[in-house]
């Protein structure tokens, strides 16, 4: 909400109102009256603005076989122009009266509550946008994260200045490699790569530990926020979370909330260490700064090798050859310290306990999606792993865990992005047995997105994995509606399925589903 005088003339106010109530205790009709005196409502720092380079029919649409999701599709192209924000002028001149921080071209929104730019969600809006053929949308939107890195030396988790000391899943790099497979300017591309190198260095700076393994270091990222207070934007939430704890710890369930959140799984069961050591407990053992995570580490082994890859087309083989380097110590280092040659596949890394957890998560098949593995066999080893877990028992998508915690980022919720992340890493497999298992994925997803857009005429942040199109739910808040990274994944798998796709089939392939479903029968007796 902006603010409708100087800030320190609403300060002032507020605290003439705490100290002339009875106990301190202001009543919330001289709250409200408070809040319309001295904020607009909410919003208010927008101009309208449709996306110039929206236009009908993209050529996308014209591979969708089957009628009803091509019309559907279709929808979902139109849905862009609602999401589209273009900041006013007077938060560039006037910023102390805004928490929104002025972005020089318009974006696109996740939608519902996030009235805001958020960085990870914008690698599948992108995507979708290119497809939808708004090239200069998308255009704007990596100049906005381009310009950030400049102003802060990383990208906010969002467009908001309480957000301006953690970040989000570093997607940038891959934005900018979406958007030069589109346009092939290369001209573009030699203006971004120095900023995409200052992002990189921020994350091997600032967001990196050293870890010991049978006697050899290894480098590896993690998420780390040095902010020992609540979360501006959830300050109550996190100050009841912590009533009764130690000031130590207090500050301690502070900082790995801003560590969580700068996760983009805000929250899981994922990063609970219970006192005992154990990835169990409740919000109040989230310690995410103490967990190597295996996505994060897959994400940054994918930016090297592209970084790499960007420098060899602009020409400069020993800039390429040093990513190439740093791509193959990950490398190393993840197969070191996350890989589990029993289990086949890659599990998170407890630094206090110097152990793995098992749980199962989406992200454990991560270096799959970003090809980060050294021999063909531990691809179709996880592959093996990711039948027998469980998790693909559910008619509509797979878990984000198969633990019941309450959280948004643990089961029933399925969430799009890493929906994608999974088809896109199986698809890439040589196997038939691998890609088959991608379009079934796919194919459960989309049916689950396409039922509720029937049922609730929307498209959703996350879905719940049981049920026929239904929306997920727990965690802080309610299931928003809108929604950027949802739309951007349907467009996706519609682009790269459409041929064989169906709005009919409430059926996977014949034959996949049920030795899935005995596998993991078995695995939960």
């Amino acid at each position: 909400m902006k603010l409708k005088a100087a800030p320190g003339d609403v300060l002032s106010a507020f605290r003439n109102l705490s100290s002339e109530a009875p106990n301190m205790t202001v009543l919330p009709a001289k709250l409200q009256e408070f809040l319309s005196v001295y904020f607009e409502k909410p919003g208010t720092e927008f101009e309208s603005w449709t996306p110039p380079d929206w236009h009908d029919k993209p050529k996308f649409l014209g591979g969708i076989t089957d009628q009803k999701l091509r019309d559907w599709a279709e929808k979902i192209h139109n849905l862009w122009k609602s999401l589209g924000r273009k900041i006013r002028v007077d938060v560039k001149d006037h910023p102390e009266l805004y928490s929104q921080i002025y972005l020089p071209h318009p974006f696109v929104v996740p939608g519902g509550r996030f009235r805001e730019v958020y960085y990870w969600d914008s690698y599948w809006v992108i995507n979708g946008l290119l497809l939808s053929e708004m090239t200069e949308t998308a255009y704007g939107m990596i100049q906005n994260f381009l310009y950030f890195v400049n102003r802060y030396g990383f990208i906010p988790n969002g467009g908001r200045i309480y957000y301006e000391r953690r970040s989000q899943p570093p997607f940038l790099t891959l934005m900018v490699e979406s958007f030069y497979q589109t346009t092939k300017d290369k001209d573009f591309l030699r203006a971004a790569l120095p900023i995409l190198e200052q992002e990189y260095r921020f994350w091997m700076q600032n967001r990196s530990v050293a870890v010991t393994v049978n006697g050899a270091e290894h480098v590896l990222n993690r998420y780390h926020v040095q902010v020992g207070l609540p979360r501006p934007e959830s300050y109550t939430d996190d100050l009841e979370l912590a009533e009764g704890l130690t000031d130590d710890r207090k500050e301690q369930l502070w900082m790995n909330l801003h560590v969580g959140a700068e996760s983009g799984w805000d929250f899981t069961s994922r990063w609970y260490i219970d006192g005992d050591s154990h990835n169990s407990g409740t919000l109040r053992e989230t310690r995410t700064s103490q967990i190597l995570p295996t996505d994060l580490n897959a994400l940054m082994c994918l930016n090297e090798k592209t970084l790499a890859s960007f420098h060899r087309i602009l020409g400069d083989g020993d800039s390429a050859a040093q990513y190439d380097q740093a791509a193959a110590r990950r490398l190393g280092a993840i197969e070191s310290v996350l890989w589990d040659a029993e289990r086949g596949v890659w599990f998170d890394f407890n630094l206090m306990t110097h152990s793995k957890h098992f749980e199962f998560y989406p992200s454990n098949l991560a270096p799959v999606w970003a090809q980060c593995y050294s021999r063909p066999e531990m691809a179709e080893k996880a592959v093996q792993y990711l039948k027998g877990s469980g998790a693909l028992q559910f008619p509509n998508g797979v878990p984000t865990s198969l633990k019941d915690s309450g959280q948004q980022w643990d089961y029933p919720n399925a969430w799009p992005p890493l929906q994608h992340m999974l088809i896109n890493g199986l698809s890439k497999l040589p196997s038939e047995d691998a890609k088959q298992l991608a379009f079934d994925l796919a194919q459960r997803w989309i049916k689950t997105n396409w039922l509720a857009y029937i049922k609730y005429d929307a498209m959703f942040e996350k879905y719940d994995v049981n049920g026929d199109g239904k929306p997920g739910g727990g965690g802080e808040y309610e299931v928003q509606l809108g929604f950027g990274w949802t739309n951007g994944v349907a467009l996706q798998l519609l682009d790269q399925y459409g041929e064989t796709l169906t709005s009919e089939s409430t059926r996977v392939s014949s034959g996949l589903l049920l030795p899935l479903v005995i596998s993991a029968t078995l695995t939960l007796q």
